[in-house]
């Protein structure tokens, strides 16, 4: 699908079926649309032929939005030769011109484009007409009289129509002069109507906030074209807030503001007074907080985008409150907790104890720990203590996780905060706060900022949070390092959980994840083939013959071996989207393998095509559908009359329109970031020198965490050593410790708290 305002860029030789030829130079041509082969429902993808000048018929594919049969255009693109339908131009952009003949006329007419004018009354008209007809159209519409079979009441219909039609024309014209790409032509018009051109007048830079896929380059470039110089106020604001926005994709929550005027001034290409006038107009404009971080003033201010701003003090406020509130004795007799507490070791006995009697406890550690044995203590004990528990997890498949191990209800996060899609806002903050005495969140890693604070304002001071989750995987994708910070602020009780429980006979994935954990190179030794196992590494330096092998496992081998579903129990992480292992292409590949074309019903969008049965991943927070970031779900129907398709999560099923479909991904491959918070029976991970810019320790060991059952690792030694010798992982700018530290005085960290004395209560139901 276009990834660029102004261009859609030819995709790759080999990756849609073109092959070898492919011009490098501009074509223009120009014709009438004989027939619409076919055309994607989201307007990003057709395939038309036309008739050009000299009477010869062409094909072309690209985004050609709305275009109708017989209607003439100009179009721009590059000729390449596809295996299987020769050659062709893959347009790059066009602009439509109305037919001037009788014959093309009537075509574009009778192709549905005007409610009233079907194929029959098109043909009445153009031949009462003639090539006068759209004239008549645009200035005589009341002529129509004259033609037979048509009354006042069609009459006006179509007067309207064309109106309301040569409007939108006039407004995709302007758009398009200035080099805007049919498919984002479309989005526009959705958005604005027919003020879209005086809002691209007036300031491009808007669109950038509030189309979707238009970002600040493509806007910048937009109002280039317009004439807004380098120096406008608007520009250097809007700059300003993109570097910010682009650090928060990074996982910043802030910036240094000589950082930022450094960076701005880079992009935008300005001098630094510029960039600091930018600054000040971000400020003023209500979009950029700045803050003193020390106001002693020896260390620079802060930029933050508002909204993260807003989010980060918000939680530390939240915090600071549920710290505040007065712990309830709730601490249970030791030597009268049963045989399962007397099992556990020190650490694990502290981390249950801890959980009652502080406002919030962090446990932490990696796999095979007995986190979960820990949470199923604290669990029992509460249930024992009769208290209101509520249990929630980031992602679906972490909350399941925890109600299978827990035996009692875990939703998300989202859920649990019920969002309210009439209002826009969660159901559940200060002013209606969860009802529980326990809150115990688990995959704690994933939480941004921004998640963290809807979540803290919505607990009640006085109730109790326990917070769980691995400090040495991937932060969250999101902004922020709630956890980090968290355990750095020195104001919670950590417990750290070092024993190792959960490995079996044979087993090497959770020796082999702590061995990388240490930056130590796992145990890569063959094993037998007829000796049970359940890590795998298999040397491979060449990406084309790794993915074939990744394809050959999950279609073949596993399943023989295993015994493990292909689609609903193998999962692959790779370390980034880009390249042969990357996962764009290997999506691609393992679903013509696992679910080819033409065995189910499908659809398209742009130049991809959804089939029932497909594994898929939400990509954004649909909030009005109740699907978050990171959900994995299949499709499970496809309806072409209503274009709509359905997909199944943990949670239920839930109806997408086909233009909707930019909201999810194939995911028979996903990133490792992508993957957090999930665990799957089967991983493979592809580590090759490729994918060297996302080679590092706490993501290899971060993938190595998410299997279950088995883990197959293909690459080289050195790229599992390039990743092992990077663990420097950038640092997020955040505030969050330093606000919990500035909010009350530090306690020691306690990483095993020491048990309670035996006082006997009589009332202890233990």
């Amino acid at each position: 699908m276009p990834q660029d305002l102004f261009n859609t860029p030819t995709a790759p030789a080999g990756q849609d079926g073109t092959a070898t030829e492919t011009a490098l130079t501009d074509v223009v041509v120009r014709g009438t649309v004989q027939r619409v082969v076919f055309a994607s429902s989201d307007g990003l993808y057709a395939v038309v032929r036309l008739v050009d000048e000299q009477r010869r018929e062409l094909t072309l594919v690209g985004p050609l939005t709305q275009i109708m049969e017989g209607q003439d255009i100009e179009a721009v693109g590059r000729w390449e030769v596809h295996k299987d339908h020769g050659r062709q131009l893959r347009v790059q952009t066009f602009r439509a011109i109305l037919p001037s003949s009788a014959e093309g006329i009537c075509r574009y007419l009778g192709s549905g484009l005007i409610p009233g004018i079907g194929p029959t009354y098109a043909a009445r008209i153009v031949e009462h007409f003639g090539s006068d007809t759209l004239a008549i159209l645009d200035r005589s519409s009341e002529r129509l009289r004259e033609v037979p079979g048509i009354g006042r009441k069609r009459i006006e219909e179509i007067r309207k129509a064309w109106q309301t039609q040569s409007q939108q024309r006039e407004v995709a014209i302007f758009l398009q002069s200035l080099g805007i790409s049919p498919a984002y032509c479309a989005r526009i018009l959705a958005r604005y109507g027919m003020a879209a051109a005086e809002v691209v007048r007036r300031n491009p830079y808007q669109l950038a906030a509030e189309v979707h896929g238009i970002g600040f380059l493509s806007a910048d470039r937009l109002a280039e074209r317009l004439g807004v110089a380098k120096e406008h106020p608007l520009r250097l604001a809007a700059g300003v807030e993109f570097v910010l926005e682009q650090a928060a994709q990074n996982g910043h929550v802030c910036m240094p503001a000589e950082e930022l005027a450094s960076e701005a001034a880079r992009v935008l290409e300005v001098t630094p007074e510029g960039a600091a006038a930018g600054l000040e107009g971000a400020i003023q404009n209500g979009r950029v907080v700045r803050e003193e971080a020390d106001p002693a003033g020896r260390a620079p201010p802060l930029a933050f985008l508002r909204r993260l701003y807003q989010a980060e003090t918000d939680l530390a406020e939240a915090l600071g409150m549920l710290l505040r509130a007065p712990a309830k004795p709730r601490q249970a007799e030791a030597r009268r907790l049963g045989a399962a507490f007397d099992r556990l070791n020190a650490d694990q006995q502290a981390a249950v104890l801890q959980a009652f009697r502080s406002p919030i406890s962090v446990i932490t550690g990696g796999p095979g720990v007995g986190k979960t044995t820990v949470v199923g203590q604290i669990v029992a004990m509460a249930r024992a203590l009769r208290l209101r528990i509520l249990l929630a997890a980031p992602t679906g498949r972490a909350a399941k996780r925890m109600s299978e191990t827990t035996s009692l209800e875990a939703v998300t996060v989202h859920r649990l905060l019920q969002w309210d899609p009439a209002q826009g806002v969660f159901n559940h903050g200060p002013d209606d706060p969860l009802d529980c005495d326990l809150l115990i969140v688990d995959e704690v890693s994933m939480l941004d900022v921004v998640l963290a604070a809807q979540l803290f304002r919505a607990v009640r001071p006085g109730s109790q949070v326990v917070l769980v989750g691995d400090k040495d995987q991937l932060p969250s994708v999101g902004p922020g390092a709630v956890l980090h910070d968290l355990i750095a602020c020195g104001r919670l009780p950590v417990t750290h959980l070092t024993q190792i429980y959960r490995q079996g006979p044979g087993s090497r994935i959770v020796s082999n994840a702590h061995a990388v954990n240490r930056g130590q190179m796992p145990d890569l030794r063959a094993v037998p083939a007829d000796h049970p196992a359940d890590f795998y590494w298999i040397e491979q330096d060449d990406p084309d013959r790794a993915a074939e092998l990744i394809v050959r496992m999950v279609t073949e081998r596993i399943p023989q071996r295993f015994h493990l579903d292909p689609i609903a129990d193998v999962q692959i992480l790779a370390p980034m989207h880009r390249g042969s292992c990357g996962t764009a292409a290997l999506n691609e590949r393992l679903q013509e393998a696992l679910n080819p074309g033409g065995s189910r019903p499908e659809f398209a969008f742009g130049e991809r095509r959804f089939r029932v049965g497909d594994r898929i991943m939400q990509t954004v927070n649909n909030y009005d559908k109740g699907v978050f970031n990171g959900e994995l779900g299949q499709v499970t129907a496809i309806d072409h009359r209503a274009k709509t398709f359905a997909m199944t999560f943990d949670a239920g099923t839930v109806q997408y329109e086909w233009n909707e479909a930019d909201q999810v991904v194939h995911a028979y491959a996903v990133t490792v970031h992508k993957s957090q918070g999930s665990e799957f029976p089967a991983v493979i991970m592809p580590v090759l020198t490729q994918h060297y810019v996302m080679l590092q320790r706490n993501l290899i060991y971060t993938a190595m965490t998410r299997a279950r059952k088995l883990l197959i690792m293909i690459g080289t030694h050195r790229a599992l050593a390039i990743a092992l010798g990077n663990n420097t992982p950038m640092r997020r700018h955040t505030r969050l410790a330093d606000r919990l530290a500035a909010a009350g005085s530090a306690a020691p960290r306690q990483t095993a708290a020491p048990l309670p004395p035996d006082d006997s209560a009589d009332d202890d139901p233990w």
